[in-house]
């Protein structure tokens, strides 16, 4: 073979096995380099350069360089040049940003909206979790689209047919993970939605990259729950785009873009293919008048899509920084007095992988659908966290994790039957108890590597 193609860690098993001969190779191509370091590939990276000749020629390809691209490259690259394909003050100039503002209970409704409203020949739906994935893809098929879904407890035979179906127009929209979405390329893709807002900007920009490719034109859409406007200005800043904030598409400009469409449909402007079609025209045309033809024609046409949802209004203005000029400074904590009924949950995740409250509750806010007035007291293990969940909510934030159980990073959630047994565990342990006696208002963590044992 003149070319090998393959991953991190298949090509490492086949080196190792000697079933692949590396004396010869004179180039060694990574691409998306920075993504294969995010996901914990950098020793098996290292184990490949390192295999092959030192003479051979080294590229990177990367949509971001951060710190630990420029440091492999440094040390495995000689007299390397870096070439920027587009300006770097100015990012993905093919691409228009738009930040959508919506109530919390209207994200999804904002998410039909866009859709509608674009109307995109292929579109990309981001999700923060396979859960998310899952909820959002039954919402959007049970609303008539033509949708996919594509997570990582898909089989590759279903990943295969999932992105076939995009190809070939059977499906016009794609629900997807972050991990899962890696290294595809759909044609005519002209609209992403961010159903859920990215752990970091250069995740923006890598979801982004999917449209505006090869100088076609795409849009964005940043779907901005009003309590995180806060977060994407900081996503937007760091990725060094300016979006244009607005609220999203209303029912009635949904339904005013369909009226262009269907007086623009190439339809009017075709004739009868033969003279049985011309026979049924003819008899149609003597049966009913021209209101009534009008009339089904425009329900045949709206039938097949989706209808818009009505959206609550809110406002596109930025919130005051509070008093005293720092912004981040947390509001006092308000007591929360007895929590009342709960159920105990085990998190697989502890100290060891320094888990800690200020990033915890926001990933289990996120994954449960919660606010943090339900979560209650947070008993952290070595490598065990034990969490109260109020009980009017325990079934609900279940049923949102899904089957598998598994939040962000995979933390894997089990529900207890009764409240833990506390005594089994050292000493030291118990330091790790932390009640809580009003809202977390922590930032989330932002490193947003697997856990590890």
């Amino acid at each position: 073979a003149h070319i090998v193609v393959g991953t991190p860690g298949r090509i490492c098993d086949h080196i190792r096995r000697n079933a692949l001969d590396m004396t010869e190779i004179r180039v060694a191509v990574l691409d998306e380099a920075d993504e294969m370091l995010d996901l914990g590939f950098r020793e098996d990276l290292e184990y490949i350069l390192e295999a092959a000749p030192a003479e051979r020629r080294t590229l990177m390809f990367s949509a971001t360089v951060p710190s630990a691209i420029a440091k492999l490259a440094k040390s495995y690259q000689r007299n390397a040049v870096r070439i920027a394909t587009a300006s770097e003050q100015k990012q993905h100039v093919d691409i228009e940003y738009r930040a959508l503002v919506v109530t919390p209970a209207d994200r999804e409704h904002a998410i039909v909206n866009a859709l509608r409203f674009y109307e995109a020949p292929n579109a990309i739906v981001f999700c923060s979790t396979r859960a998310a994935v899952n909820h959002l893809h039954a919402r959007l098929a049970n609303r008539n689209f033509s949708v996919v879904a594509l997570s990582g407890e898909l089989t590759q035979t279903e990943r295969t047919h999932a992105l076939q179906a995009m190809r070939d127009g059977r499906a016009r929209v794609c629900i997807a993970t972050d991990v899962a979405a890696r290294g595809i390329d759909l044609p005519g893709l002209e609209l992403v939605i961010h159903a859920d807002l990215p752990t970091n900007s250069e995740t923006l920009l890598h979801r982004s990259g999917r449209t505006g490719r090869a100088g076609r034109k795409g849009v964005s859409a940043l779907i901005v729950p009003v309590s995180q406007r806060r977060k994407a200005e900081r996503l937007l800043a760091g990725a060094q785009v300016e979006p244009t904030w607005a609220r999203p598409p209303s029912a009635e400009e949904v339904t005013a873009r369909d009226e262009e469409r269907l007086f623009a449909d190439p339809i009017f402007e075709e004739i009868a293919k033969d003279e049985e079609e011309q026979g049924l025209i003819d008899k149609l045309v003597a049966r009913f008048d021209a209101t009534k033809l009008a009339s089904a024609f425009v329900s045949l046409y709206r039938g097949k899509n989706s209808a818009p949802e009505d959206i609550t209004e809110v406002s596109l203005e930025t919130r005051k920084p509070r008093e005293g000029g720092n912004d981040s400074a947390p509001r006092p904590l308000t007591p929360r007095g007895d929590f009342g009924a709960a159920v105990w949950f085990s998190l697989s995740v502890g100290r060891k992988q320094r888990a800690e409250p200020r990033w915890l509750i926001p990933t289990i806010c996120r994954a449960g659908d919660l606010t943090k007035h339900e979560i209650g007291a947070i008993k952290m293990q070595a490598e065990e966290t034990f969490v109260e969940i109020a009980a009017a909510h325990a079934d609900k934030f279940m049923a949102k994790l899904g089957k598998d159980g598994m939040m962000e990073r995979g933390v894997r959630v089990t529900r207890l039957d009764g409240v833990p047994d506390f005594s089994k565990f050292s000493r030291g342990d118990d330091e790790g108890f932390v009640k809580r006696e009003g809202p977390r208002l922590d930032k989330p963590y932002k490193d947003n590597k697997p856990f590890s044992k």
